[in-house]
């Protein structure tokens, strides 16, 4: 499994599914850093029992016809929103975030109701894909 096919699919969706407890839910993303990043929680999607879960499996669909494109597990880390290197990912989940009401404040509700979960694919990659191949 390649991660720039990962990638690729990730950056032309918004959203995806999630198995969580055998159930699949539909989540939007962002793509950023070589990982997808998802908000739950507060008011924002349910994603029950993410948080807790070390490893889920990801499936991405294309926009056109539903099919599925690829589906991977990917780690589980829950982001530490205080923390310097989170501020750029709250800020591209708060651009990217669609329809919401309080757009402007965004970062300081998710702070202090939401969850932002880093969901790094579990994936090996080959010697020619490192070298560009």
């Amino acid at each position: 499994m390649s991660l720039t096919l990962i990638e690729e699919g990730a950056k032309k969706s918004s959203v995806l599914w999630i198995s969580l407890a055998g159930r699949d839910r539909l989540a939007w993303h962002i793509w950023h850093d070589g990982a997808i990043y998802v908000v739950t929680g507060g008011e924002e999607q349910s994603l029950p029992g993410l948080a807790e879960a070390s490893r889920v499996r990801v499936t991405l669909r294309s926009k056109d016809n539903g099919a599925q494109l690829i589906s991977f597990d990917a780690d589980v880390e829950v982001v530490d929103q205080s923390s310097e290197p989170a501020a750029p990912i709250v800020s591209a989940l708060a651009k990217d975030r669609l329809n919401a009401v309080d757009a402007a404040t965004l970062p300081s509700r998710w702070a202090t109701g939401s969850t932002v979960i880093r969901l790094t694919p579990a994936v090996t990659t080959s010697a020619d894909e490192s070298r560009g191949a």
